[in-house]
Protein backbone atom coordinates (compact mmCIF):
# COMPACT_ATOMS: atom_id res chain seq x y z
CA UNK A 1 0.00 0.00 0.00
CA UNK A 2 3.08 2.24 0.53
CA UNK A 3 6.05 2.83 -1.25
CA UNK A 4 8.59 2.48 1.47
CA UNK A 5 11.61 4.27 0.39
CA UNK A 6 9.11 7.36 -0.02
CA UNK A 7 9.84 7.65 3.61
CA UNK A 8 13.17 6.26 4.17
CA UNK A 9 15.93 5.69 2.30
CA UNK A 10 17.43 2.22 1.25
CA UNK A 11 20.47 2.94 3.33
CA UNK A 12 18.81 3.57 6.20
CA UNK A 13 16.11 1.28 6.03
CA UNK A 14 19.05 -1.08 6.09
CA UNK A 15 20.92 0.06 8.88
CA UNK A 16 17.65 0.27 11.34
CA UNK A 17 16.78 -3.63 10.16
CA UNK A 18 20.27 -4.62 11.66
CA UNK A 19 20.29 -2.28 14.75
CA UNK A 20 16.47 -3.26 15.54
CA UNK A 21 16.98 -6.94 14.57
CA UNK A 22 16.92 -8.48 18.54
CA UNK A 23 14.58 -5.74 19.86
CA UNK A 24 11.90 -7.36 22.11
CA UNK A 25 8.56 -5.86 20.28
CA UNK A 26 6.74 -3.47 20.39
CA UNK A 27 9.41 -1.12 20.51
CA UNK A 28 10.29 2.58 18.94
CA UNK A 29 13.85 3.17 17.40
CA UNK A 30 14.65 6.93 16.80
CA UNK A 31 17.33 8.03 14.29
CA UNK A 32 19.50 10.83 15.98
CA UNK A 33 21.57 11.07 12.17
CA UNK A 34 17.61 12.22 11.28
CA UNK A 35 17.19 14.76 13.73
CA UNK A 36 20.43 16.36 13.27
CA UNK A 37 19.88 16.91 9.62
CA UNK A 38 15.97 18.32 10.50
CA UNK A 39 17.25 20.77 13.25
CA UNK A 40 20.04 22.36 10.52
CA UNK A 41 17.08 22.06 7.89
CA UNK A 42 15.10 24.24 9.86
CA UNK A 43 17.86 26.50 11.33
CA UNK A 44 18.82 27.22 7.50
CA UNK A 45 15.34 27.81 6.38
CA UNK A 46 13.96 30.32 9.29
CA UNK A 47 17.74 32.65 9.87
CA UNK A 48 16.15 35.25 12.14
CA UNK A 49 14.18 32.28 14.10
CA UNK A 50 15.26 31.06 17.51
CA UNK A 51 14.55 27.27 18.32
CA UNK A 52 12.47 26.36 21.45
CA UNK A 53 12.46 22.60 20.72
CA UNK A 54 9.03 21.38 22.20
CA UNK A 55 10.31 18.38 24.63
CA UNK A 56 7.06 16.83 24.59
CA UNK A 57 7.50 15.60 21.26
CA UNK A 58 10.40 13.33 22.00
CA UNK A 59 12.05 14.45 25.49
CA UNK A 60 14.83 11.32 25.77
CA UNK A 61 18.07 12.50 26.11
CA UNK A 62 19.99 11.54 23.48
CA UNK A 63 17.67 13.44 21.79
CA UNK A 64 18.12 16.37 24.23
CA UNK A 65 21.61 16.43 24.66
CA UNK A 66 21.71 16.49 20.46
CA UNK A 67 19.55 19.08 20.32
CA UNK A 68 21.77 21.08 23.11
CA UNK A 69 25.26 20.53 21.07
CA UNK A 70 23.20 22.11 17.85
CA UNK A 71 22.04 25.46 20.14
CA UNK A 72 18.96 24.80 20.56
CA UNK A 73 16.61 26.29 22.99
CA UNK A 74 14.07 24.30 25.14
CA UNK A 75 9.99 24.73 25.41
CA UNK A 76 9.06 23.25 28.62
CA UNK A 77 5.26 21.81 29.71
CA UNK A 78 5.88 20.86 32.92
CA UNK A 79 8.05 20.86 36.59
CA UNK A 80 9.16 16.84 35.46
CA UNK A 81 10.45 18.25 31.89
CA UNK A 82 12.53 20.94 33.24
CA UNK A 83 14.54 18.72 35.94
CA UNK A 84 15.15 16.39 32.79
CA UNK A 85 16.56 19.42 30.88
CA UNK A 86 18.69 21.23 34.03
CA UNK A 87 20.58 18.05 34.74
CA UNK A 88 21.93 17.89 31.21
CA UNK A 89 23.30 21.28 32.34
CA UNK A 90 20.94 23.65 30.52
CA UNK A 91 20.41 27.14 31.79
CA UNK A 92 17.12 28.45 32.61
CA UNK A 93 17.66 31.35 30.16
CA UNK A 94 17.68 29.06 27.36
CA UNK A 95 13.93 27.77 28.73
CA UNK A 96 10.09 28.65 27.98
CA UNK A 97 7.49 27.68 29.99
CA UNK A 98 5.25 27.11 27.33
CA UNK A 99 2.61 25.63 29.22
CA UNK A 100 -0.73 27.99 30.16
CA UNK A 101 -2.05 26.36 32.55
CA UNK A 102 0.58 25.67 35.50
CA UNK A 103 0.10 25.85 39.57
CA UNK A 104 1.46 28.74 41.38
CA UNK A 105 4.50 26.62 43.16
CA UNK A 106 5.73 25.05 39.30
CA UNK A 107 5.97 29.12 38.28
CA UNK A 108 7.76 29.61 41.46
CA UNK A 109 10.29 26.31 40.79
CA UNK A 110 10.88 27.44 37.29
CA UNK A 111 11.65 30.95 38.36
CA UNK A 112 13.91 29.67 41.12
CA UNK A 113 15.53 27.42 38.62
CA UNK A 114 16.27 30.53 36.50
CA UNK A 115 13.39 30.42 33.75
CA UNK A 116 12.06 33.79 33.00
CA UNK A 117 9.96 33.73 30.01
CA UNK A 118 6.05 32.31 30.61
CA UNK A 119 3.37 31.96 28.73
CA UNK A 120 -0.39 33.13 29.68
CA UNK A 121 -3.77 33.05 28.80
CA UNK A 122 -5.73 33.98 31.64
CA UNK A 123 -6.12 36.74 34.55
CA UNK A 124 -5.07 34.51 37.35
CA UNK A 125 -2.20 32.41 35.66
CA UNK A 126 -0.72 36.32 35.24
CA UNK A 127 -2.12 37.26 39.08
CA UNK A 128 0.33 33.97 39.58
CA UNK A 129 3.30 34.46 37.36
CA UNK A 130 3.28 38.11 38.97
CA UNK A 131 3.78 36.83 42.83
CA UNK A 132 6.10 34.08 42.01
CA UNK A 133 8.04 34.95 39.00
CA UNK A 134 8.41 39.01 38.99
CA UNK A 135 10.10 40.79 36.65
CA UNK A 136 9.30 37.84 33.81
CA UNK A 137 8.77 38.44 30.57
CA UNK A 138 5.30 37.42 29.49
CA UNK A 139 4.18 36.02 26.10
CA UNK A 140 0.20 36.14 25.85
CA UNK A 141 -1.45 32.88 23.89
CA UNK A 142 -3.48 33.66 20.91
CA UNK A 143 -6.59 31.83 20.26
CA UNK A 144 -6.39 30.61 16.43
CA UNK A 145 -8.64 28.87 14.59
CA UNK A 146 -6.61 25.74 12.45
CA UNK A 147 -9.57 24.45 10.68
CA UNK A 148 -9.99 21.14 8.95
CA UNK A 149 -6.07 21.65 7.65
CA UNK A 150 -4.67 20.86 10.57
CA UNK A 151 -4.53 16.91 11.38
CA UNK A 152 -4.28 17.28 15.04
CA UNK A 153 -5.84 20.85 16.20
CA UNK A 154 -4.80 23.01 19.30
CA UNK A 155 -7.37 25.50 19.59
CA UNK A 156 -9.96 25.98 22.49
CA UNK A 157 -8.23 24.73 25.25
CA UNK A 158 -5.42 26.56 24.95
CA UNK A 159 -5.38 30.94 23.86
CA UNK A 160 -7.54 33.63 24.50
CA UNK A 161 -9.05 36.27 22.13
CA UNK A 162 -6.87 39.09 20.70
CA UNK A 163 -8.82 41.54 22.72
CA UNK A 164 -8.17 39.88 25.99
CA UNK A 165 -4.71 39.35 25.17
CA UNK A 166 -4.35 43.20 24.74
CA UNK A 167 -5.99 43.10 28.24
CA UNK A 168 -3.35 40.89 29.47
CA UNK A 169 -0.39 42.48 28.19
CA UNK A 170 -1.69 45.91 29.55
CA UNK A 171 -2.59 44.13 33.14
CA UNK A 172 1.29 42.52 32.59
CA UNK A 173 3.16 45.56 32.61
CA UNK A 174 0.56 46.87 35.65
CA UNK A 175 1.88 43.74 37.87
CA UNK A 176 5.36 44.58 37.37
CA UNK A 177 6.18 41.75 34.41
CA UNK A 178 7.31 42.88 31.09
CA UNK A 179 5.20 42.30 28.33
CA UNK A 180 7.35 41.03 25.80
CA UNK A 181 5.17 39.18 23.01
CA UNK A 182 2.16 37.02 21.99
CA UNK A 183 2.35 33.17 20.52
CA UNK A 184 0.12 31.14 18.64
CA UNK A 185 -0.34 27.56 17.64
CA UNK A 186 -2.23 27.01 13.90
CA UNK A 187 -2.41 23.24 15.35
CA UNK A 188 -0.03 20.24 14.70
CA UNK A 189 0.41 18.99 11.35
CA UNK A 190 -0.88 21.65 9.87
CA UNK A 191 -1.10 21.83 6.11
CA UNK A 192 -2.73 25.12 5.20
CA UNK A 193 0.22 27.50 4.88
CA UNK A 194 -1.84 30.43 4.68
CA UNK A 195 -3.25 30.26 8.20
CA UNK A 196 -0.25 31.79 9.49
CA UNK A 197 -0.82 34.50 7.19
CA UNK A 198 -4.01 35.69 9.59
CA UNK A 199 -2.46 34.57 12.44
CA UNK A 200 0.73 37.02 11.86
CA UNK A 201 -1.93 39.15 11.34
CA UNK A 202 -3.82 39.09 14.35
CA UNK A 203 -0.23 39.32 15.96
CA UNK A 204 0.46 42.66 13.65
CA UNK A 205 -2.55 44.05 15.48
CA UNK A 206 -1.62 43.71 18.99
CA UNK A 207 2.11 45.31 18.55
CA UNK A 208 0.86 48.65 16.68
CA UNK A 209 -2.33 48.88 18.82
CA UNK A 210 -0.57 48.54 22.37
CA UNK A 211 2.32 50.58 20.86
CA UNK A 212 -0.24 53.56 19.96
CA UNK A 213 -2.53 53.26 23.21
CA UNK A 214 -0.50 52.26 25.81
CA UNK A 215 3.29 52.54 24.98
CA UNK A 216 3.43 48.78 25.17
CA UNK A 217 6.43 47.95 22.59
CA UNK A 218 6.27 44.40 22.16
CA UNK A 219 9.62 42.72 20.72
CA UNK A 220 8.59 38.97 20.00
CA UNK A 221 6.33 36.56 18.30
CA UNK A 222 6.30 32.95 18.82
CA UNK A 223 4.27 31.17 16.46
CA UNK A 224 4.60 27.47 17.95
CA UNK A 225 4.84 24.35 16.04
CA UNK A 226 2.93 22.84 13.24
CA UNK A 227 5.08 22.13 10.62
CA UNK A 228 4.24 18.40 9.45
CA UNK A 229 5.90 15.34 9.15
CA UNK A 230 5.75 13.07 6.25
CA UNK A 231 2.40 11.10 6.73
CA UNK A 232 0.63 9.47 4.26
CA UNK A 233 -1.52 12.71 3.17
CA UNK A 234 1.14 15.31 1.05
CA UNK A 235 2.48 18.50 2.43
CA UNK A 236 4.30 21.40 1.28
CA UNK A 237 8.11 20.99 1.59
CA UNK A 238 9.32 23.10 4.40
CA UNK A 239 10.83 25.18 2.27
CA UNK A 240 7.18 26.68 0.93
CA UNK A 241 6.60 27.45 3.93
CA UNK A 242 9.59 29.23 5.17
CA UNK A 243 9.19 31.49 2.33
CA UNK A 244 5.78 31.88 2.32
CA UNK A 245 5.67 33.17 6.10
CA UNK A 246 9.07 35.16 5.65
CA UNK A 247 6.82 36.99 3.17
CA UNK A 248 3.88 37.59 5.59
CA UNK A 249 6.20 38.63 8.36
CA UNK A 250 7.94 41.63 6.01
CA UNK A 251 4.87 42.81 4.27
CA UNK A 252 3.11 43.09 8.46
CA UNK A 253 6.26 44.08 9.59
CA UNK A 254 8.84 45.62 6.82
CA UNK A 255 12.43 45.35 7.56
CA UNK A 256 11.41 45.60 11.09
CA UNK A 257 10.32 41.61 12.02
CA UNK A 258 10.30 41.25 16.05
CA UNK A 259 12.14 38.67 17.65
CA UNK A 260 10.42 34.94 16.06
CA UNK A 261 10.55 31.71 18.38
CA UNK A 262 9.57 28.31 16.71
CA UNK A 263 8.68 25.81 19.03
CA UNK A 264 9.13 22.61 16.48
CA UNK A 265 8.52 19.18 17.37
CA UNK A 266 6.71 17.06 15.22
CA UNK A 267 8.61 18.62 12.30
CA UNK A 268 12.03 17.58 14.44
CA UNK A 269 11.38 14.32 15.42
CA UNK A 270 8.42 12.59 13.91
CA UNK A 271 10.01 11.37 10.59
CA UNK A 272 13.18 10.35 12.69
CA UNK A 273 11.46 7.23 14.86
CA UNK A 274 9.95 3.84 13.53
CA UNK A 275 7.49 1.92 16.14
CA UNK A 276 7.82 -2.00 15.07
CA UNK A 277 4.94 -4.31 16.27
CA UNK A 278 4.12 -7.98 16.28
CA UNK A 279 1.20 -9.27 14.96
CA UNK A 280 -0.79 -11.63 17.41
CA UNK A 281 -3.83 -12.45 15.63
CA UNK A 282 -5.75 -12.39 11.96
CA UNK A 283 -9.65 -12.86 12.38
CA UNK A 284 -12.59 -12.25 10.65
CA UNK A 285 -16.21 -10.88 12.26
CA UNK A 286 -17.83 -14.08 9.77
CA UNK A 287 -17.21 -16.47 7.70
CA UNK A 288 -17.61 -14.07 4.40
CA UNK A 289 -15.85 -10.79 5.86
CA UNK A 290 -13.75 -9.43 2.90
CA UNK A 291 -11.96 -7.53 6.23
CA UNK A 292 -9.34 -9.01 8.10
CA UNK A 293 -9.09 -7.51 12.29
CA UNK A 294 -5.25 -7.67 12.38
CA UNK A 295 -4.85 -7.09 16.19
CA UNK A 296 -0.69 -6.23 17.01
CA UNK A 297 1.04 -6.03 20.28
CA UNK A 298 1.16 -1.89 20.10
CA UNK A 299 -1.73 -0.08 20.22
CA UNK A 300 -3.65 3.26 21.38
CA UNK A 301 -2.68 3.05 24.87
CA UNK A 302 1.35 2.16 23.97
CA UNK A 303 2.50 4.12 21.04
CA UNK A 304 -0.03 4.52 18.67
CA UNK A 305 -2.36 7.71 20.80
CA UNK A 306 -2.68 9.61 17.37
CA UNK A 307 -4.62 7.35 15.42
CA UNK A 308 -7.51 8.40 18.32
CA UNK A 309 -10.43 9.74 15.59
CA UNK A 310 -7.86 8.60 12.88
CA UNK A 311 -6.24 11.78 12.99
CA UNK A 312 -2.34 10.84 12.03
CA UNK A 313 -2.26 8.40 9.58
CA UNK A 314 1.18 6.62 9.86
CA UNK A 315 2.51 4.80 6.94
CA UNK A 316 2.08 1.12 7.74
CA UNK A 317 4.36 -1.72 5.49
CA UNK A 318 4.80 -5.51 6.90
CA UNK A 319 8.14 -7.68 6.58
CA UNK A 320 6.03 -9.17 3.73
CA UNK A 321 5.61 -7.01 1.59
CA UNK A 322 7.16 -7.17 -1.88
CA UNK A 323 6.66 -7.74 -5.71
CA UNK A 324 3.55 -9.95 -6.57
CA UNK A 325 2.57 -9.80 -2.70
CA UNK A 326 -0.94 -9.46 -2.74
CA UNK A 327 -3.25 -7.38 -0.57
CA UNK A 328 -6.42 -7.13 1.19
CA UNK A 329 -8.24 -4.34 3.70
CA UNK A 330 -7.68 -4.71 7.31
CA UNK A 331 -8.48 -3.55 10.08
CA UNK A 332 -5.75 -2.63 12.95
CA UNK A 333 -6.11 -2.70 16.50
CA UNK A 334 -3.97 -3.05 19.09
CA UNK A 335 -3.76 -5.92 22.25
CA UNK A 336 -6.21 -4.21 25.13
CA UNK A 337 -9.30 -5.36 26.16
CA UNK A 338 -10.85 -1.65 25.18
CA UNK A 339 -13.07 -1.37 22.39
CA UNK A 340 -11.80 2.09 21.71
CA UNK A 341 -8.01 0.31 20.79
CA UNK A 342 -8.56 0.76 17.52
CA UNK A 343 -6.02 2.36 15.06
CA UNK A 344 -7.65 2.45 11.52
CA UNK A 345 -11.32 1.41 10.27
CA UNK A 346 -12.65 3.91 8.52
CA UNK A 347 -9.55 4.56 6.76
CA UNK A 348 -8.84 2.07 4.06
CA UNK A 349 -5.02 -0.15 5.38
CA UNK A 350 -4.36 -2.78 2.93
CA UNK A 351 -1.76 -5.26 4.18
CA UNK A 352 -0.32 -8.99 2.42
CA UNK A 353 -2.98 -11.93 2.08
CA UNK A 354 -0.15 -13.98 3.65
CA UNK A 355 0.62 -11.92 6.86
CA UNK A 356 0.19 -14.13 9.66
CA UNK A 357 1.00 -13.89 13.80
CA UNK A 358 4.75 -13.24 14.26
CA UNK A 359 4.67 -11.13 11.37
CA UNK A 360 6.27 -7.69 12.23
CA UNK A 361 4.80 -4.36 10.67
CA UNK A 362 6.41 -1.00 10.71
CA UNK A 363 5.06 1.87 11.37
CA UNK A 364 7.15 4.67 9.78
CA UNK A 365 7.34 8.47 10.76
CA UNK A 366 6.71 7.72 14.25
CA UNK A 367 9.14 9.50 16.06
CA UNK A 368 6.82 11.78 17.70
CA UNK A 369 4.44 11.43 20.36
CA UNK A 370 4.85 7.85 20.42
CA UNK A 371 7.38 6.48 22.98
CA UNK A 372 6.28 8.75 25.88
CA UNK A 373 2.48 9.58 24.86
CA UNK A 374 1.22 6.16 26.70
CA UNK A 375 -0.36 4.48 29.34
CA UNK A 376 2.18 3.02 32.02
CA UNK A 377 0.41 -0.03 32.74
CA UNK A 378 -3.12 -0.66 31.15
CA UNK A 379 -4.04 -4.25 31.35
CA UNK A 380 -0.70 -4.41 32.81
CA UNK A 381 1.39 -3.82 29.34
CA UNK A 382 4.47 -2.14 29.97
CA UNK A 383 5.31 0.90 28.22
CA UNK A 384 6.76 0.69 24.86
CA UNK A 385 10.88 0.82 25.00
CA UNK A 386 12.56 3.76 23.00
CA UNK A 387 15.70 3.29 21.34
CA UNK A 388 18.19 5.20 20.05
CA UNK A 389 20.24 4.88 16.52
CA UNK A 390 23.48 7.16 16.25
Amino acid sequence: MFNRSDYISDSEWNRFLEFSKDLETPNVVINLHQIKYNFIKLRDSFPFAHIYYAVKACPGEPVLRLLNELGSNFDIASRYELDRVLSLGITGDRISYGNTIKKARDIEYFYQNGVRMFATDSKDDLRNIAKFAPGSRIFVRMLVEAGQSADWPLSRKFGCHPDMAYDLLVQAKELGLTPYGVSFHVGSQQRDIGIWNEAIAKATYLFSSLEEEEGIKLSMINMGGGFPAHYIQPTNPLSDYASEITRYLHDDFGDEIPMIVLEPGRSLVGDCGILTSEVVLISRKNNTALQRWVYQDSGKFNGLVETMDESIKYPVISEKDGPGEKEGEVILAGPTCDSADIMYENIKYKLPLSLKAGDKLYWLSTGAYTGTYASVEFNGFPPIKTYYME
